[in-house]
């Protein structure tokens, strides 16, 4: 097995934060192999080499995948110094010390995932591996098939030009005055789609993500989460290319399915791909 620095390997043990386990090592607190380490940087073999702190000897935890349908009003964080709802609060159930996969905004609900995988969790939200999130954007007022085409293509934000996007029409309400739209990508940016959307000075009403990497919310309620089945973690792991051990056979994937009608579709290129969809009063 492959070094790794102490620090990282206390934090995986689910012992405390990589930046605690730096202060323990500094205050002579860690022993590696029975020796007492003070210095930052020091690398350890976890497969033959044994970590104690004030005596006690730690070791990995499991590794455990979660799903959870956030809902609106709490904090995508461990722990909040204005005592504000956080994500964590929902899963006071689960014992190993997991954390969050990215963040969601505090007004945006929908998938997030959860775990102790270190590896994964940064996979996933690196923009090389293309791990696509899709999300369900209502928006006050009409959207016009010109924007959702540049969206499509790229449009300049103060951080830089989007990747291209693809993007689902599903029209214009006259009873909310909202149009229903979503949207596929695969970077990770602050609060990016909103920024998406507002640069052509629309209001975001509501913002939900609905999939992530191939899994979806299906069946699982606002506030609610669930384990991962082994198929689950093996897809996830296949499309960051991690290597993934044996599964149980009977797990099974929620795939994604669209079952609005009169859809219009924008990909890659921005070229209208459905010709259908709900009348937009004449637009």
């Amino acid at each position: 097995m492959e070094t790794e620095r102490l620090q990282k390997y206390i934090s995986r043990c689910g012992y405390v934060s990589r930046r605690k386990a730096e202060e323990l090592i500094v205050a002579g607190k860690v022993q590696v192999n029975g020796r007492f380490i003070t210095e930052l940087g020091v690398k350890i073999n976890p497969a033959i080499d044994r970590v104690k702190i004030d005596g006690q000897r730690i070791e990995p935890e499991a590794l455990e995948y979660y799903i959870f349908n956030k809902p609106k009003g709490s904090i995508t964080s461990v722990g909040d110094p204005q005592g504000r709802a956080t994500v964590m609060d929902y899963l006071k159930d689960i014992k190993t010390r997991v954390y969050p996969v990215g963040r969601l905004d505090y007004n945006t609900e929908g998938l997030l995932l959860f775990t102790n995988d270190g590896a994964l969790a940064q996979a996933l939200m690196h923009p090389s591996k293309g791990v696509t999130k899709t999300y369900e954007v209502k928006l006050k007022g009409r959207v016009l098939d010109e924007h959702l085409e540049a969206l499509s293509q790229g449009v300049s934000l103060e951080d830089g030009v989007t990747s291209p996007a693809e993007l689902v029409d599903y029209g214009f309400d006259s009873k909310t005055n909202t149009t229903t739209v979503e949207i596929t990508i695969h970077e990770g940016r602050n609060r990016q789609v909103r920024r998406m959307f507002e640069h052509f000075k629309y209001s975001v009403y509501n913002l939900k993500r609905i999939a992530y990497g191939g899994l979806t919310l299906a069946g699982l309620k606002r506030g609610a989460y669930r384990k991962l089945q082994g198929e689950e973690v093996r897809q996830l792991k296949a499309l960051c290319k991690l290597p993934f051990g044996k599964t149980s056979s009977g797990d099974t994937v929620n795939k994604r399915s669209l079952t609005k009608d009169n859809k219009k579709q924008f990909g890659r290129s921005g070229a209208t791909r459905g010709s259908q969809r709900r009348p937009r009063g004449g637009r």
